[in-house]
C-alpha cells in the first residue's frame, strides 16, 4: 500500500506487527537451547549482540528471530536470519514518539523508521584468537540509526564472554577518539538506498561489554555504549546520565529469551525474542500411518508371463494398485502394464516431499502387480503436464528396502517425460472441487495505519475441464476489517498501477479475487507452457502466457511470459475500466501499458540456495529487473528476499526509493504433523508502490515444474521409504 511515514495512532503500530509477525511465522517449535548458555544473544536493535551494542558471535546457521524491545519512546521490531553460518541480515521497524522531523498529527507525533542490518564473522573464535566481526547497521535506509562496527568477542570461561570494538556513525557519537574523514549527519528523507556514502567514515569511538551465563537459562550483562543518542536527547525525550547499561537475559526451553535492561542511568527496557531454525526444524510429517511393506517375489516367479494373455488378471492388477495408492492419498490416473514394465500417471494431492510419494507408490506397484513386471516407471503430473519420468527397478526394491533412502536414489532413472505418460483412464474428467473457509488479508508498513486487517469468508472453487485445462475462481465477503480506511492518493509519480488499493478495498465488498481458465502443456521436450485467460487478480483481468524451459536434470532453467491487461474496476466484480489514471498532484494523466513481461533466469546454488532473475517491463510500464535469493530447506521451509531496480527515478518512486522485501514460505505440516502439501505464503515488503510493480498470476510454471525434477527430489529422498 502507498505509505507515508506518520500516523495518528499507536494501538496498531510495531507492538501490533509484532505479535503478527509471531503468530504467523513463529508459531512452532522453537530452537532448542545451547549447551553451557553459549548461545548466541539478541540486542536491543534485534542483532547479535550485548545490550544496545554488538558482539562478533554468530547465531546457528538458519537461526530464524523476531525481537520486539521497547525503551523511553522507542519501539524497535525485527525480524533477522543467519543467511549461512558468517553472515547475519535483519529488517527493522521501529518508531520514535516525539523525533523532531516529525508532524504533529492530533496530540502525537510518531516518526516510523525501517532499516535493514548486514553482520560478517570474519574470523571465528579460536583457542586464542578472538571471533572478529564486520557490520552495518541501518546500511538501507534513513541513516537513523547508521552505523559501521569492527567488534571481537572471545570466550574466557564457560558462559563467560568479553565484547570490544569501535564503531563509526551512531556507535562513534559518544567520546569519540578519532576521526575517519567527514560523515553527512542528515537523515535521509525518503530512505530505501545504501548509505555507501557514509559507511566507516567520520568519528570512531570504542564500546565493550561482558557477558556471563552461568546456565543454559540465565545470562547477566555489562556494557559501555558509544552511542550518544544525539538526536533523542535534543528533543528532551531521553536523559542520558551513564554509559554503562545492565541487563539480564531468560531463556526457555524453546529458545524464547525475555530480557530487562536498565539504560544509560535513566530508562528501564524490556526485549522479547522468539527463535526458530528451520534448518534444524526435520523433515516435517511423522504421524501418518505406515508405508505397506515390499512384497518380495517367490523364487522364479518373474518368468510367469501367462497374465499377459489374461485380460481379467491385467484388470485386476490395475484396479488393486489404483486401491493401495488410494489408501496411500495418491491417484492413479493411468497405468499401462507390459510383460516386463509399467509405467504409472500418477497425481500427488498429499505429500509435500515427492520422494515420499514416489516411495509408496513404488511399494504399492510391488504388491499388486504381475511378479514379472521388473521396471517400474512412475510419471507425478501436475495440472495434466508430466513433470519427469522416475524409473526404479523392482528387484533393487526387495533388495535394498531396509537400507538407507540414498541407496535407492543411487539406484533410480530421472529423466524427461514428455510423450512417456499414458493418456488417463476414462471417466476422470471433468471433475469439480470447491470450499469455503475464513480468511485475514494483512497490509502492514503503511504509516497511516502500519497494521491493517480484513476478514470474513471466501469461497473458491476449481472445475477441471481435462487434466491440462482448469477453470478456477475465488470470491470474498468482509466481515469486518479496516483495508478500506481513508486510502491514500498520494502521487508515485508513475500510473497508478498499485497505489489505488485502497480503493478496490474500499469498493470490493463481495469481490470476485480471481476468475480465469488455465492451459498448460508440454510443447516439447524439457519444454513447458501455460496460458491463462480471465480475471487474473484482484486489480488486473487479461491474458497472460508463460513458457519454461527445464531439463529434468539442471539446476538451470529459462522462461518467459507476456501479459496483455485490462484495468478492473474498483468493486472487484465483472466490469473493467480505462487504463489512465489520474496524478492527485499534478491532475496529470498517467496511462497504463497493456502489455509487460519478464524473461527470466533461475539457477539453483546448492546448499540450499536458490536465485532468480527476471528482466522486463513492469505494470506502470517502468524497465528493469528482479532480484531473488531463497534459502530452502528440505522440510519445505523457504526464507528469501528480493529487489526490484527499474528506470523509474527514486524521487519518482516515492518513500522507499525501489522495491525490496522478504518472504517466507512455511508448510503447514509443521503443525499438523501429517503429510500436507498446502504451504503458508508471508511476504513482508516494507513498501507497495508503483514502480516494479508486477501482475499477479496465478500458476505460474517454475515451481511446479521443479519440485520433481532430479536436483529437487532429491533434497526430499530421505523419506522414500516413509
Amino acid at each position: 500500500m502507498p505509505s507515508q511515514r506518520f500516523v495518528n495512532t499507536v494501538s496498531r503500530s510495531v507492538l501490533g506487527l509484532a505479535g503478527i509477525t509471531a503468530m504467523s511465522v513463529f508459531a512452532f517449535p522453537g530452537a532448542p537451547l545451547a549447551d553451557g548458555g553459549n548461545a548466541a544473544h539478541y540486542n536491543l536493535y534485534g542483532m547479535p549482540g550485548i545490550v544496545d551494542m554488538p558482539s562478533a558471535e554468530a547465531p546457528a546457521d538458519a537461526e530464524l528471530m523476531a525481537t520486539v524491545s521497547g525503551f523511553g519512546d522507542t519501539t524497535r521490531t525485527t525480524l533477522a536470519f543467519q543467511i549461512t553460518p558468517r553472515l547475519t541480515g535483519s529488517f527493522r521497524y521501529a518508531s520514535i514518539q516525539q523525533f523532531p522531523t516529525a508532524a504533529s498529527v492530533g496530540s502525537r507525533q510518531i516518526y516510523y523508521d525501517r532499516s535493514f542490518d548486514l553482520q560478517y564473522q570474519v574470523l571465528t573464535e579460536g583457542r586464542i584468537r578472538p571471533a572478529v566481526a564486520l557490520g552495518l547497521r541501518d546500511m538501507i535506509g534513513t541513516a537513523l540509526y547508521g552505523g559501521e562496527y569492527v567488534v571481537a568477542t572471545k570466550t574466557l570461561a564457560p558462559g563467560l564472554k568479553v565484547s570490544g570494538g569501535i564503531g563509526w556513525g551512531r556507535l562513534g557519537s559518544y567520546q569519540p577518539f578519532g576521526e575517519t574523514g567527514s560523515r553527512p549527519t542528515t537523515v535521509l528523507g525518503k530512505g530505501g538506498v545504501p548509505t555507501y556514502d557514509r559507511w566507516f567514515r567520520g568519528d570512531v569511538a570504542g564500546f565493550g561489554g561482558v557477558t556471563y551465563a552461568p546456565n543454559d537459562r540465565l545470562s547477566f550483562k555489562l556494557e559501555y555504549s558509544s552511542d550518544d543518542y544525539v538526536d533523542e536527547q535534543t528533543i528532551g525525550r531521553f536523559d542520558k546520565k551513564s554509559p554503562w547499561n545492565y541487563g539480564i537475559d531468560y531463556r526457555f526451553r524453546n529458545g524464547t529469551q525475555l530480557s530487562l535492561y536498565h539504560l544509560y542511568g535513566s530508562e528501564v527496557g524490556a526485549q522479547i525474542s522468539l527463535v526458530t531454525n528451520p534448518r534444524t526444524a526435520g523433515i516435517p510429517g511423522g504421524i501418518e500411518t505406515a508405508p505397506l511393506p515390499v512384497a518380495p517375489r517367490a523364487p522364479g516367479a518373474d518368468r510367469d508371463l501367462g497374465w499377459t494373455q489374461d485380460t481379467q488378471r491385467v484388470s485386476q492388477a490395475k484396479s488393486s494398485f489404483a486401491e493401495l495408492a488410494a489408501g496411500e492419498g495418491l491417484v492413479v490416473e493411468a497405468v499401462k502394464l507390459e510383460a516386463r514394465r509399467a509405467t504409472v500417471r500418477l497425481v500427488n494431492p498429499r505429500y509435500g516431499a515427492p520422494a515420499q510419494a514416489i516411495g509408496r507408490t513404488a511399494r504399492a506397484m510391488s504388491r499388486a502387480l504381475p511378479a514379472s513386471v521388473e521396471e517400474f516407471e512412475i510419471i507425478p503430473v501436475v495440472d495434466g503436464m508430466p513433470m519427469s519420468s522416475v524409473i526404479l527397478r523392482r528387484s533393487d526394491l526387495e533388495r535394498h528396502e531396509h537400507d538407507a533412502a540414498d541407496v535407492m536414489l543411487a539406484k533410480a532413472s530421472i529423466r524427461d517425460a514428455f510423450g512417456r505418460a499414458p493418456r488417463p483412464d476414462a471417466g476422470l474428467y471433468p471433475k469439480f472441487t470447491w470450499s469455503l473457509a475464513p480468511y485475514l488479508e494483512l497490509s502492514v508498513f503503511d504509516p497511516d495505519n502500519p497494521v491493517r486487517a480484513d476478514s470474513g469468508l471466501r469461497a473458491t472453487g476449481k472445475f477441471e475441464i481435462a487434466p491440462n485445462v482448469i477453470l478456477s475462481g475465488s470470491i470474498t465477503k468482509k466481515a469486518t476489517g479496516n483495508l478500506d480506511e481513508t486510502p491514500r492518493r498520494d502521487s508515485s509519480g508513475l500510473p497508478r498501477v498499485r497505489t489505488d488499493y485502497g480503493l478496490y478495498a474500499l469498493e470490493g465488498d463481495p469481490s470476485i479475487e480471481f476468475l480465469q481458465a488455465a492451459f498448460y502443456g508440454r510443447p516439447a521436450t524439457n519444454v513447458y507452457s501455460r496460458f491463462t485467460l480471465g480475471y487474473l487478480e484482484e486489480m488486473y483481468a487479461g491474458a497472460s502466457a508463460e513458457v519454461l524451459w527445464k531439463p529434468v536434470q539442471s539446476r538451470l532453467a529459462l522462461g518467459a511470459e507476456l501479459n496483455y491487461i485490462l484495468r478492473r474496476d474498483f468493486d472487484q466484480l465483472f466490469g473493467v475500466q480505462d487504463m489512465v489514471t489520474i496524478d492527485p498532484n499534478t491532475g496529470a494523466k498517467l496511462e497504463i501499458p497493456n502489455v509487460n513481461g519478464h524473461v527470466s533466469a533461475y539457477y539453483d546454488f546448492g546448499n540450499g540456495f536458490h536465485g532468480q532473475l527476471d528482466v522486463g517491463r513492469y505494470l506502470a510500464g517502468d524497465y528493469g529487473a528482479t532480484v531473488s535469493l531463497d534459502r530452502e530447506f528440505a522440510n519445505g521451509w523457504r526464507v528469501g528476499a528480493y529487489a526490484t531496480v527499474t528506470n523509474a527515478s527514486a524521487e519518482a518512486f516515492g518513500e522507499g526509493s525501489f522495491d525490496k522485501g522478504l518472504r517466507f514460505s512455511v508448510p503447514l505440516t509443521t503443525f499438523l504433523g501429517t503429510p500436507s502439501r498446502e504451504v503458508s505464503q508471508i511476504e513482508i515488503q516494507s513498501l507497495s508502490r508503483d514502480g516494479g510493480a508486477r501482475l499477479n498470476v496465478r500458476g505460474r510454471l517454475y515451481n511446479k515444474v521443479r519440485e520433481y525434477h532430479e536436483p529437487e527430489a532429491a533434497k526430499s529422498w530421505g523419506r522414500f521409504w516413509r
